[in-house]
């Protein structure tokens, strides 16, 4: 088929690999632009925008797709359809319908449940057993289009928002090239009106750790912003991410540590076991406590 390919973060990455492995004529990408990045902050490309570089497929990157240059350079393309796959812009109903097939997207939920933004961080903060990957035929509304392919995962125990990422996105790139494979047999499924969900964008305010809170729930708040934005709190007069985590037994006063990387909570406790402090790069926790002024409370 002749695809447009839209997405932005490294998520997008191996689906866009996937596509243009299995023979697909990707007549163009479409990315977000440049954004200062380092601390030079020089305007960096990107994942997407790289990889499709790297490809050698030509990359466009308008801020926005709501004027009439815009859609009409997107309809010359003359395209069977679009993937999209994060992409991060709105898409106007002239984008939608300028395809011949119509826009699909990737989400990485089961819908109805976790639409909108940030669907892993929310599934793994709530405790869900079980996510997956939707193909979906894109409309106007918020992730409401109706489903062609689903495929289920459990939710690891001890998994991060990062693995599960990492292995949705693998998921997602099969699963869309077996979606334009069979697309002429596939039955689009309205999604059910019960168990819609919205998946709110992470607000680093609420990255920081209530010991008070039950030992599940502040095991779930580590694992879910692991590595990105990252729980933190304060340690010894440092601001310390908190980036791996499971149950354990114990019992104390919020936020008091039992024996180095175990700290009691409001009900059971969590043994640490990833952290990171400020200017140093992510390490096991007990090397990082060895060489801190562990304090006996967490707050």
């Amino acid at each position: 088929m002749r695809i447009v390919f839209m997405g932005t973060p490294e998520f997008s990455v191996p689906v866009l690999e996937a596509l243009h492995a299995a023979g697909h004529d990707i007549a163009c990408v479409y990315s977000q632009p440049p954004r200062p990045a380092g601390r030079g902050k020089k305007e960096r490309p990107t994942p997407v925008h790289q990889a499709a570089e790297a490809l050698g497929l030509p990359v466009r990157h308008p801020r926005s797709l709501k004027g009439q240059e815009a859609q009409a350079e997107f309809a010359a393309l003359r395209a069977d359809i679009a993937v999209v796959v994060a992409y991060g812009l709105i898409l106007p109903q002239a984008v939608l319908d300028a395809p011949r097939l119509g826009c699909l997207n990737i989400h990485a939920s089961l819908l109805p449940r976790w639409r909108g933004a940030a669907p892993i961080h929310r599934a793994i903060m709530a405790g869900d057993e079980r996510t997956g990957i939707c193909i979906m035929q894109m409309d106007a509304g918020l992730d409401t289009g109706p489903v062609l392919l689903r495929e289920e995962t459990e939710i690891g125990a001890e998994e991060t928002t990062g693995g599960l990422h990492d292995r949705l996105s693998e998921m997602g790139a099969r699963l869309i090239v077996a979606a334009l494979a069979e697309l002429p047999t596939l039955q689009a499924v309205p999604q059910p009106e019960d168990g819609v969900t919205y998946a709110a964008k992470i607000d680093k305010a609420e990255a920081r750790v209530d010991w008070t809170a039950p030992a599940v729930e502040v095991d779930r708040k580590i694992r879910g912003l692991s590595p990105f934005p990252g729980a933190w709190c304060e340690a010894g007069g440092e601001r310390v991410k908190l980036l791996g985590s499971v149950l354990a037994a114990g019992t104390g006063a919020p936020g008091q540590t039992l024996d180095g990387q175990r700290v009691a909570c409001g009900e059971g406790a969590v043994r640490l076991t990833r952290l990171q402090r400020p200017g140093r790069r992510p390490m096991a926790a007990h090397d990082a406590i060895k060489g801190m002024d562990w304090p006996d409370t967490l707050t």
